[in-house]
């Protein structure tokens, strides 16, 4: 037998796996998994009803603002001028939810009609407001 025999030769190596730790290693890992599979597995049974919803989140309306290289204002694509403006400002602003604004402005008109409209929406009540461009090619 390999484990205690006493030979003359003791430097002779031993060439027979030791099974005794990995026997240990499969018992731990049994006992273990025997443990832990009726735990996993206790639930309550319920036939639970099959309903589906649908999100009813309405989007609101954007308002496509626009300002031309001369100043003017379109709402929509109508021109409008400041009273008509504040007065479609402060209607959007009362929608519940509130419409987003966007705003498209030419890249020739000054930036002080620009800021006008937007000190405008804001007075009026309007919380978001979104700017158009086109991408650089």
């Amino acid at each position: 037998m390999a484990f205690g025999t006493l030979d003359d030769d003791d430097d002779a190596v031993m060439s027979e796996i030791n099974m005794t730790p990995l026997v240990d290693v499969m018992l731990v890992l049994l006992i273990i998994f025997i443990i832990t599979i009726p735990v996993i597995n206790h639930a309550v049974k319920i036939d639970l009803p099959r309903a589906t919803n649908q999100p009813n989140d309405p989007k609101p309306q954007s308002i496509n603002l626009s300002i031309d290289s001369a100043g003017k204002v379109f709402w929509n694509q109508q021109e409008i001028d400041d009273a008509t403006l504040q007065n479609n400002i402060a209607q959007a602003a009362q929608q519940q939810p509130q419409p987003e604004l966007h705003l498209r402005a030419d890249r020739d008109v000054r930036y002080e009609r620009v800021a006008e409209v937007m000190a405008a929406a804001q007075h009026g009540g309007l919380g978001k407001i979104g700017f158009i461009t086109e991408p650089k090619q």
